[in-house]
């Protein structure tokens, strides 16, 4: 559905320009669940605004493009990014972190509904209707009708959150972006919008990118992960295969800090900090916090390698370097589910 061909996106700043971004390249495809994993700071936000085509300064696009593959009128069109806001609501959709501060608090819920879908082909309905379909799909996402009424600060932090989630799927997007959807939420809220989101995938057999850097909510529902480090891609497999088989050493520590069951051993964490992406590093961009990096690794940046079918590694140590490299078809085939 959408391919991100080297895609390289920036910030202007005063101190500088920030490569948020840097050569990003993998196909997202129909019907999955695709995670984007990684610390903050990595460039995850940045990258679902790039593939949302919602790109504003100081942000830019420096080199590189994304496709959006759509169907219009029995046929398949690919639109370039510079055009997929066109496409907003209606064929790709986005759910934001911080609900209070995306939904507008001195307005009513059912307000911000019409607001958003008052269009055409929607007005033909009446506002009555229109609103009693409202009402009907917030009881399929566990919510009351009366929410229509209220006002954001009246809700819990998790009934804002599916609000946002209905928003974002009233009209069946065939592509849906979440940003971090379970921020500042506590466990028991956390997994209630998770399967929701999981349930909601299946029942509209659409794609959903689910950005997060908690490892634990990415083991629980998505199919296939990108794990990003400093604005670059270190490793893309089927969720199940990293976790079993990791090849790049960053995800390996990310894997192996997080908490099991019936394990009361201490984890540790991942020492040093990530580089500054003002001026990153000329080789790979994690040597400095590598346990195999030596000399070569802190002078040449790693391409990303097939090691398997579908799961790639970007590796000086774990990839060979003479091995098939990143290209515009590497990324294509079965979407693991």
């Amino acid at each position: 559905m959408i391919r991100i061909k080297h895609l390289s996106a920036h910030y202007q700043t005063v101190q500088g320009t920030v490569k948020a971004t840097e050569d990003v390249a993998f196909d997202i495809f129909d019907n999955e669940i695709l995670g984007i994993a990684g610390e903050s700071g990595c460039g995850k936000t940045t990258l679902m605004k790039a593939i949302y085509g919602n790109v504003e300064p100081p942000m830019f696009i420096a080199s590189g493009s994304i496709e959006l593959e759509v169907e219009e009128l029995g046929e398949q069109k690919i639109i370039p990014n510079h055009e997929i806001h066109r496409y907003w609501w209606d064929y790709i959709s986005y759910i934001p972190q911080a609900s209070m501060s995306v939904l507008n608090p001195v307005v009513r819920i059912k307000d911000q509904f019409l607001d958003s879908y008052l269009r055409a082909e929607v007005r033909a309905l009446g506002k009555q209707a229109l609103l009693d379909r409202m009402a009907a799909y917030l009881q399929e996402l566990e919510l009351p009708p009366e929410v229509l009424n209220a006002f954001p600060h009246q809700l819990s932090g998790g009934m804002r959150q599916r609000v946002i989630v209905a928003l974002a799927t009233f009209v069946h997007p065939k592509f849906v972006l979440a940003d971090e959807p379970t921020t500042a939420l506590d466990v028991v809220v956390q997994r209630g919008i998770l399967t929701m989101l999981m349930n909601l995938q299946k029942q509209l057999h659409n794609t959903f990118v689910i950005v997060s850097h908690d490892m634990g909510v990415h083991y629980q529902i998505t199919d296939r992960m990108v794990i990003m480090y400093a604005g670059k891609v270190a490793e893309i497999a089927r969720t199940d295969v990293l976790f079993e088989r990791p090849q790049h050493p960053y995800t390996e520590m990310l894997i192996n800090s997080l908490p099991r069951v019936g394990d009361d051993q201490q984890r540790a964490g991942i020492g040093g900090r990530p580089p500054s992406l003002l001026n990153p590093p000329g080789g790979c961009r994690f040597a400095d916090r590598c346990y195999l990096a030596d000399a070569y690794c802190r002078q040449v940046q790693p391409d990303l390698v097939e090691v398997e079918p579908g799961h790639f590694v970007a590796c000086l140590k774990r990839a060979p370097s003479l091995a098939l490299t990143t290209t515009e078809s590497s990324h294509r085939g079965d979407a693991g589910k």
